[in-house]
């Protein structure tokens, strides 16, 4: 995870350098990207479900014509949904998990959430997982059928995470992405590539992967790497390209109820605030540019926002108060649903509050 780039988008008395210091990472150029390890290739194995043997001719006809009209939200959450993964990633079809979402989850302001892509996250049956919150956000090839549907029957919204602006060359479907859709290496990320997001071919690849999150029960997708356009991308990406995109991932998300976050890329949202659900957004407090996302608590739409302290998870109370406190730096996050992470972005997290958490990882 993530892009930071389009984020690049900071003077203390000298009694304050060190706790500056502390709050944020090591410096990194404008377009650097900490983003979750690509070392990380781990596959799970896919479950195939047979479909159920066919009812009598009689009933069969029966259930066809009671499908026929009726249940319109529930037939269209359905589209789709049992003819496999299409995309393809380590953690299977997804087939077994499909799931009708009778309504769009429309977030609101304020809503907590955690987030770990570092690897699968590990729910008990009992889906007493933690910590408690409103949402968790959790990488959507790796993690199990099992823990999407721990944490649906928890009562848990699931934000599921892809990359839909760069090739990694370790998904199970790097291969149905045409060489001529891929543009130059992300700086400092070897493996990963960014992608022509304007080309059939790459919007085919993103309409298999969005037909996956719903097949595993996601409520949501929360696509990466939108904002190649502000990048040495190697493809002549524009603004325009970002906007028409962000906007194809979300009314394709729509065909299954689930809506879509904007990663980063503050300068678009004034062309997307409409399409999309809420913002995931990295580390607004390290470039001073909160306010661009303020937008979305206008709108009543919940600031997913993460900052990444270089000492975390020894944060100390002042960088946590540098982060927590809607002045200078911070400017802008009142109402932000904030979470201090370490860069992996593993299973710990701190809130505002001031409390800290270890959701288990399956290892």
């Amino acid at each position: 995870m993530p892009p930071s780039a389009d984020v690049a988008s900071a003077d203390v008395a000298s009694a304050d350098v060190a706790s500056a210091d502390s709050l944020h990472a090591e410096p990194k150029a404008a377009t650097a990207k900490p983003r979750w390890p690509l070392w990380k290739k781990l596959a799970l194995v896919g479950v195939v479900l047979v479909v159920a043997i066919a009812l009598a001719v009689g009933l069969g006809v029966g259930l066809s014509n009671r499908n026929g009209g009726g249940d319109d939200d529930e037939n269209n959450n359905d589209n789709g949904n049992n003819n496999g993964g299409g995309g393809g990633g380590g953690g299977g079809t997804g087939g077994g998990n499909s799931t009708s979402r009778e309504s769009l989850w429309q977030p609101e302001a304020g809503a907590s959430w955690q987030i770990v892509l570092i690897k699968p996250i590990e729910v008990p049956a009992s889906g007493d997982v933690t910590p408690d919150v409103d949402a968790f956000d959790i990488d959507l090839f790796d993690n199990s059928d099992e823990t999407f549907s721990r944490l649906r029957e928890a009562g848990k919204k699931v934000i599921c995470y892809f990359s839909a602006g760069s090739w990694e060359d370790w998904r199970d479907d790097k291969d149905d992405f045409g060489d001529d859709n891929l543009g130059k290496e992300l700086d400092g990320w070897p493996g990963e590539k960014w992608v022509d997001v304007a080309s059939d071919g790459v919007r085919n690849v993103m309409k298999k992967r969005i037909q996956l999150a719903a097949n595993r029960g996601c409520d949501a997708i929360d696509p990466d790497n939108v904002d190649g356009f502000q990048n040495d991308n190697g493809l002549g990406l524009t603004k325009e390209d970002a906007v028409d995109f962000v906007k194809f991932l979300s009314e394709t998300a729509l065909q299954y109820n689930m809506s879509t976050g904007l990663k980063n890329a503050g300068s678009i949202i004034p062309d997307v605030l409409e399409d999309v659900h809420f913002s995931v957004n990295e580390q607004c407090v390290q470039f001073s540019e909160c306010e661009t996302f303020a937008p979305f608590i206008k709108d009543n739409k919940p600031v997913f926002h993460i900052e990444y302290p270089k000492d975390a998870p020894s944060v100390s109370s002042t960088a946590s108060k540098r982060v927590c406190t809607p002045t200078g730096e911070a400017a802008g996050t009142d109402g932000f649903s904030t979470v201090i992470k370490k860069m992996n972005l593993d299973g710990w997290v701190e809130f505002c509050d001031g409390e800290k958490f270890n959701t288990t990882l399956d290892v």
